[in-house]
């Protein structure tokens, strides 16, 4: 399944615009906000595919009957650009595992890369529902090397991938890969330059949120 919230009219697509904005996005705080926010209303829709269970609530005035989820929730992301995309759905699910993984890309003298992992910290995935939170889904190569490591943590009942932007080919990729994934997405751009980076897409997410780094 592939939900793209620019299908819909919503303040989502708010969030996007000022995301892609040159003029908006030199706030650094605003860029990280509008990601947290995103990833507050897909971590809502996700939440509508869960399953949930009824308990009592004592009230000061008697006993409400509550339906709450009763899924293992499981919040994973690609460091460090993912970070504020998590924190949304963290603020949401507050109380679920979370999964932290840190890879790049490794360019090659021919132009080509590989990604490459370099850190892991994930708790047991065994019948739990992931969801794997990263801003830019390029050509879906993250995507698909870190599900694939992830898998050795036990198998869940449902993955999910939440991103602000994703560009076609990618989501494609990952489609082939993994075709039982969930894909939630904030827009989907067509275009990947030769570098691999979407069009029109936003830029680079990790700097936009933390800083230039140093490049290789």
């Amino acid at each position: 399944m592939i939900f793209n919230l620019n299908e819909r009219e919503t303040i989502a697509n708010k969030f996007v615009a000022e995301i892609r904005s040159v003029q908006i996005q030199g706030d650094r705080m605003r860029f990280r906000r509008n990601l947290e926010r995103l990833g507050e209303i897909l971590a809502y829709e996700i939440s509508k595919t869960l399953e949930y269970e009824e308990v009592e609530v004592e009230t000061p005035m008697g006993i409400a009957n509550i339906n709450i989820p009763k899924d293992k929730i499981v919040l994973s992301t690609i460091l460090r650009a993912g970070l504020p995309l998590h924190q949304g759905m963290l603020n949401v699910f507050d109380e679920a595992d979370n999964a932290f993984v840190s890879a790049y890309r490794r360019h090659h003298k021919n132009g080509s890369f590989e990604i490459k992992l370099e850190y892991v910290s994930c708790p047991e995935l065994q019948d739990a529902v992931l969801i794997l939170a990263d801003p830019m889904l390029a050509t879906g190569s993250s995507i698909v090397t870190t599900l694939n490591e992830l898998a050795t943590y036990g198998q869940p009942k449902a993955i999910h991938v939440a991103t602000a932007i994703a560009a076609q080919p990618g989501l494609d990729h990952v489609r082939r890969h993994f075709p039982e994934v969930n894909l939630w997405i904030g827009a989907v751009d067509e275009e990947l330059t030769a570098k691999s980076y979407i069009v029109p897409g936003l830029g680079d997410a990790g700097d936009l949120s933390f800083g230039a780094k140093i490049r290789d």
